[in-house]
């Protein structure tokens, strides 16, 4: 096939040999099977700012940290150069993450490197050599859906763990292959630390997991992971092995508004009682002078 322009730079520096075929075209990439030596790999092209359709991308770029001063300034001005570092970042980013989650023990394709906007990375394949399915083409028995979100759990921890939250994890954003799920397409991952979004996200990429999986085992529609999850995190409990047990006591108590007004109103009152003092303690300095 004829090679896209945004591949030709990598065939005429050796890093690819052959372009095979499309494989996708998503909101944010397009994506190709390439071979490198005897290698068969894929190369992800970012689509650009403009052409991109990921929503709200600012709720998950918040609290993304950039070392150079100048290219943090740029990137707050908005300038041509700034821009430029806003899609570096955002590219960047999942290469980052992809390194950070392998070593943290969350199955994920290997990155190979990104080259001016073209991520090269390990295909996922089935255990027949063909490109493996996304879990929303996939059907399995009770029991294999109960395991496989089971792992997926314990890789949502361990992202948690190294302060990552993927942010939209779905049944689209998992591959399988003969050892189970893969998670993938991570550049809008979050920092759970600095972005006020990272609970919500976390929440809601767990009820995504668990509601595909639950159309196999419906009891894990019942399931609290993400309560439990985050409960230890803030708790400074949360550790790569840790044991989930999906469950989670949910405070149905509502507020006493009436005690806690109660409360506010005599702490005021003992406030004002001070400062009154303090302005007659005043007043009887300045008569004695």
């Amino acid at each position: 096939m004829k090679t896209p322009k945004r591949l030709q730079p990598l065939v005429d520096d050796g890093l690819v040999d052959e372009v095979i075929r499309p494989l996708m075209s998503g909101k944010e990439a397009d994506v190709y099977v390439v071979r490198c030596g005897s290698r068969i790999r894929c190369a992800k092209i970012y689509k650009e700012a403009h052409k991109r359709s990921f929503k709200k991308a600012v709720q998950y770029t918040e609290g993304r940290k950039v070392r150079n001063s100048r290219r943090a300034r740029a990137m707050e001005k908005g300038s041509r150069f700034g821009r430029r570092q806003q899609e570096e970042t955002w590219q960047n980013a999942e290469v980052d993450a992809l390194y950070r989650l392998a070593g943290a023990g969350v199955r994920v394709p290997q990155p190979y490197g990104c080259f001016d906007g073209v991520l090269l990375m390990e295909l996922i394949t089935d255990e027949d050599g063909h490109v493996a399915p996304r879990l929303n083409d996939v059907s399995m028995s009770a029991e294999q859906a109960r395991e496989d979100h089971a792992l997926v759990m314990q890789y949502v921890m361990r992202m948690l763990c190294v302060g990552l939250v993927h942010g939209d994890l779905s049944e689209f954003n998992v591959l399988v292959d003969e050892n189970g799920p893969v998670i993938i397409d991570l550049p809008q991952a979050v920092d759970a630390a600095s972005n006020n979004n990272a609970r919500a996200m976390l929440e809601r990429d767990i009820k995504n997991m668990s509601e595909y999986y639950g159309l196999f085992a419906p009891e894990l529609l019942d399931s609290h992971y993400a309560e439990e999850i985050w409960a230890l995190y803030e708790d400074g409990k949360l550790h790569p092995d840790q044991e989930l047990t999906g469950r989670f006591e949910v405070d149905t108590h509502t507020a006493d508004v009436d005690a806690v007004m109660l409360e506010i109103k005599a702490a005021l009152a003992e406030e004002e009682a001070r400062r009154e003092r303090v302005r007659g303690a005043e007043r009887l300095d300045g008569d004695a002078v």
